[in-house]
């Protein structure tokens, strides 16, 4: 381990600077220089909850893992996890207690453990909104103050939905009609986490964070020892490549108008690459503790996106109740969303911190808010429990419930996996007081 002389490092330094007159600055990753000489490194690493989220469900037969226990065989749907499967705990065979009305309540069960909301009727449905916080919230009430983003919610596939109430469109709740929107602007959200405005002049878009604090990034690096200064490097490089994919789109800018960042091509969402940023993003925010609870919203609650890649021509919503079984552009849009889900994941893999990777310092509860989009049932869920929680979770592990538990206990699981010292979740039929324990460590 490198050693210093200087007093240790504060863990929320930033490195500042002026760029186009606005102040801006870069919050630095976990460094062994930040917790002094003689203390271990990885004991002052934080853990972080997240929620990473599907609309539509799955096609259960083809996403079931075919074995339980540890080291779990992927389904055609679960193999893009594979190459993750030491950090991946699949959840099936437990089901949403409180379902009455599909989407509405597998959306509310899942990440609340209670019966949405109901706001009246709407068409031959109805509206409906949370009736409590959201579980990515209950973790922000837990890590209150210890970062100074409270949460982070992102989104990918923009919102494509109907109006249905705010169930049908975001995310994290704080409670009824009480959403915390997801940001599905990449440059926005790295706006905000440097502090530069979120509507700069052009000049101001094409300048980089990196060049207004070069200076200090010289001088720290005098600081540290060669394996801090090895993260450095490679946390500035993350940063650099982040301001070189979000600058591609900065030509076709005008004056005044937001920045086209992973434009449409021909009219189609871009997803893979969308996906990939808000990855890098997120591990950004990560590793330099900016935030530890966070939510990204991949596709909404009955998203209707447009899966071109897996050649369909209407939204998801639509094909999965248009298309003949077996559905074989729905099955292919499901493979393709949990590839992406791998490709979130392995971008907190490679980022090191501490003994391990944010990963292994992280519990993250990947779901959504159907077994499947063609039956609308809300009975054996898909549910993954992803990261290692700091030692708290075992990954690699496939609990098939034998009884339909309550979908709450993985919920549950989770919420501790995370470090949050949560007696309960869920109230009236999807209450639960016991998680997983094939799931723990």
């Amino acid at each position: 381990m490198s050693t210093w002389r200087r007093a240790p490092i504060g863990r929320r330094t930033l490195l500042r600077g002026l760029l186009r007159g606005t102040a801006v600055g870069i919050a630095l990753p976990g460094l062994e220089a930040m917790v002094g000489r003689g203390r271990a490194f990885a004991s002052d690493v934080p853990t972080r909850f997240g929620v990473w989220f599907w609309g539509n469900g799955v096609k259960a037969d083809r996403w079931v893992p075919t074995t339980t226990g540890s080291a779990w065989t992927p389904n055609d749907e679960t193999a893009p996890l594979s190459g993750l499967r030491d950090y991946v705990s699949v959840v099936s065979g437990c089901e949403i207690k409180t379902a009455t009305h599909p989407h509405h309540s597998g959306m509310t069960g899942i990440l609340t453990g209670r019966k949405y909301h109901e706001l009246g009727a709407v068409r031959d449905t109805i509206a409906s909104t949370f009736a409590d916080q959201s579980v990515d919230q209950i973790a922000a009430d837990a890590f209150s103050g210890l970062t100074p983003f409270r949460s982070l919610e992102l989104g990918v596939t923009r919102f494509r939905g109907t109006d249905e109430g705010s169930t049908f469109q975001h995310l994290s709740h704080n409670g009824p009609n009480n959403f915390n929107a997801s940001e599905y602007s990449p440059r926005r959200v790295y706006e905000r986490l440097f502090g530069v405005p979120a509507d700069p002049q052009l000049d101001l878009v094409r300048a980089s964070v990196l060049d207004a604090v070069g200076g200090q990034v010289t001088d720290l690096s005098r600081r540290l020892g060669q394996t801090d200064r090895i993260r450095l490097e490679q946390h500035l490089d993350s940063i650099r490549t982040l301001e070189t994919r979000l600058g591609a789109g900065a030509g076709s800018c005008t004056f005044g108008e937001p920045v086209a960042d992973v434009p449409d091509v021909e009219g189609l969402e871009q997803i893979t690459e969308k996906n990939l940023v808000m990855s890098q993003l997120l591990a950004l925010a990560l590793a330099c503790d900016l935030t530890r609870v966070f939510s990204v919203q991949f596709s909404t609650c009955g998203s209707g996106v447009i899966f071109w890649e897996a050649g369909a021509t209407d939204g998801l919503h639509s094909t999965c109740h248009t298309e003949a079984n077996p559905q074989p552009i729905v099955h292919a849009a499901t493979t393709l969303t949990m590839g992406h889900l791998a490709d979130c994941l392995q971008a907190l893999a490679d980022t090191p911190e501490g003994d391990g990777n944010l990963l292994d310092h992280s519990s993250i509860l990947c779901t959504t808010e159907l077994t499947d989009g063609y039956t609308h049932s809300n009975a054996d869920f898909p549910i993954v429990v992803a990261g290692k929680g700091s030692g708290r979770l075992q990954g690699g592990v496939h609990y098939r419930s034998a009884s339909a538990e309550n979908t709450s206990h993985a919920v549950l699981t989770a919420l501790r996996g995370a470090g949050v010292d949560a007696a309960s979740f869920g109230a009236d039929a999807g209450y639960v007081e016991t998680g997983i324990s094939a799931l723990e460590a």
